[in-house]
C-alpha cells in the first residue's frame, strides 16, 4: 500500500466495508487507517480504550507547530440489525446519484474525503499543521473522544481552528444541545399474577417512571421560547430501550430502563438528570418499598456529551464558512463531540461536513455524490489557506 493514491470514493468503500458497529472492535479500521497515513510518510499516534478492544488516532500532516486546524470525526456506526435495506449495508453502491451504505451519511465520508486527499495535503507547502483525529464510540455517548482531546491538548501545539465533520450538508453549526444517558434498575418481588398484593411489579413502576418523564416533557415544552434557533426548543427526553419480566403470569421481579435527554446549552446538563433521580428516590421507591421492603431502584450515569455554545466560535466560523463558501450559521439539536474538544482544547469549534443528518440512523443510509465534490472542494480551499504565512 506504499504511497498509494485513491479516489474519495474509493476510500469511502473501503471505510464502510469496515463493520464497525459501536459493540464492535474498530480496530481493523484503525489499523488500515494507520497504515495508510504510513505508507504517505505520515506518523500517528494511537490513544486506546481501557480494555483495548478499540482506539482513537490523531495525526499531523505538515509543520508541528501551533494555528492548525483539527478534522474530527468518529469511526464507529449505529447497528442495521431490523432495518429493511435494500442493497448490502457494508457494500457502497451509487444509485440515482447516491451513494448507500452504514456510515456514509454519518460520518465516514468527512475523514474519508480528507484522506483520499492526503498526497495532496504532502505535496503542499503547508504552514500550517492539518491535523486528523478518528475517534471510537461516539454513538454511544462520545466515549472516545474524551481521551482522544486530552492526549491532543498534551501532544499538539494549539490549534486554531476544530472542524468536526458531522453531516451539516457542508453549512456552519456553532451551537448544539448536549445528551445525558441513564439506565435505571427496578427490582421487585415476584409474585404469581393474581395475587398482586404480595409482590411488586418492577415494569409497572418502569412504566410509572416513564409517565413521569413524560410529564417533565410537557411542563418544559410549554415553558419553551416561541422563538429559538433549536426545533424542538425545550430539552427532551428519550426511553431508548426496556427490558424486564419472566412470564404472563409473574410479577415481574426486574426491569431495566436505558433513557436520557438533550439538554441546551443555557442550562447545566446534568439538571434534567438530577431531578429525576431525585423524584425515583423521594417519591418512586417509597411506594414500592410500602409494597415490599425487598423493592430497590438503582440509576447508573452511561455518558455524557456536553451541550456545544456558539460563544468563542468566531474564528473557526469564518474560516469554515470561506471554505465551504457557505453563508449559513446554524444550530442543531443533535449532540456532536464539538462540546469535548472546545472544552478541552480551548480551541473555536464548528460542525460542518458532508451529508443530511436526515439519512443518519436509517435503513438505506445514503450521501449524495454532489456531497463529495463539495466537501473536497472545502478541504482544497483549507489547504490554501494552510499554505499561506
Amino acid at each position: 500500500m506504499a504511497g498509494e493514491i485513491v479516489d474519495s470514493v474509493e476510500m469511502l468503500r473501503r471505510l464502510v466495508a469496515f463493520d464497525t458497529t459501536s459493540r464492535n472492535s474498530n480496530l481493523a479500521l484503525i489499523d488500515y487507517v494507520q497504515q495508510y497515513l504510513q505508507s504517505h510518510g505520515v506518523a500517528s499516534k494511537l490513544v486506546p480504550s481501557e480494555d483495548g478492544k478499540k482506539a482513537n488516532l490523531f495525526a499531523t500532516v505538515g509543520p508541528n507547530v501551533a494555528g492548525g486546524v483539527v478534522l474530527s470525526g468518529h469511526t464507529d456506526v449505529v447497528p442495521v440489525d431490523g432495518q429493511p435495506w435494500d442493497t448490502d449495508p457494508w457494500t457502497l453502491t451509487l444509485k440515482d446519484g447516491k451513494y448507500y451504505a452504514r456510515g456514509t451519511c454519518d460520518m465516514k465520508a468527512f475523514y474519508a474525503i480528507a484522506l483520499a486527499m492526503l498526497p495532496e495535503f504532502t505535496k503542499a507547502k503547508l504552514k500550517k499543521p492539518i491535523h486528523f483525529a478518528l475517534s471510537y464510540d461516539e454513538e454511544v455517548g462520545c466515549i472516545g473522544a474524551h481521551g482522544l482531546a486530552a492526549a491532543m491538548a498534551r501532544e499538539v501545539p494549539k490549534p486554531r481552528a476544530i472542524i468536526i465533520g458531522e453531516p451539516t450538508m457542508m453549512t456552519v453549526v456553532h451551537a448544539h444541545k448536549g445528551a445525558q444517558i441513564y439506565i435505571t434498575k427496578f427490582t421487585g418481588f415476584e409474585a404469581h399474577s393474581s395475587m398482586t398484593h404480595l409482590g411488586v411489579s418492577a415494569v409497572h413502576f418502569a412504566g410509572e417512571f416513564i409517565h413521569y418523564l413524560n410529564q417533565v416533557q410537557e411542563e418544559l415544552e410549554a415553558a419553551a421560547p416561541r422563538q429559538s434557533e433549536f426545533m424542538p426548543a425545550a430539552a427532551t427526553f428519550n426511553v431508548g430501550t426496556i427490558t424486564g419480566g419472566t412470564a404472563g403470569n409473574i410479577l415481574a421481579r426486574e426491569c431495566e430502563v436505558l433513557w436520557g435527554y438533550r439538554e441546551l446549552p443555557t442550562e447545566p446538563i446534568e439538571k434534567l438528570g438530577e431531578r429525576a433521580k431525585a423524584w425515583l428516590k423521594d417519591e418512586l421507591l417509597p411506594r414500592m418499598k410500602a409494597k415490599h421492603p425487598a423493592a430497590s431502584i438503582e440509576t447508573v450515569f452511561r455518558s455524557s456529551t456536553p451541550a456545544f455554545s456558539p460563544e468563542g466560535n468566531e474564528d473557526a466560523k469564518a474560516l469554515a464558512a470561506n471554505w465551504s463558501g457557505s453563508n449559513t450559521v446554524g444550530s442543531v439539536v443533535y449532540a456532536t463531540e464539538a462540546g469535548i474538544f472546545k472544552k478541552t482544547l480551548g480551541v473555536p469549534t464548528v460542525v460542518c461536513g458532508p451529508g443530511d443528518i436526515a439519512q443518519a440512523h436509517q435503513p438505506n443510509e445514503f450521501l449524495l455524490a454532489s456531497q463529495i465534490d463539495a466537501c473536497e472542494g472545502f478541504m482544497r480551499r483549507m489547504v490554501e489557506w494552510a499554505c499561506r504565512d
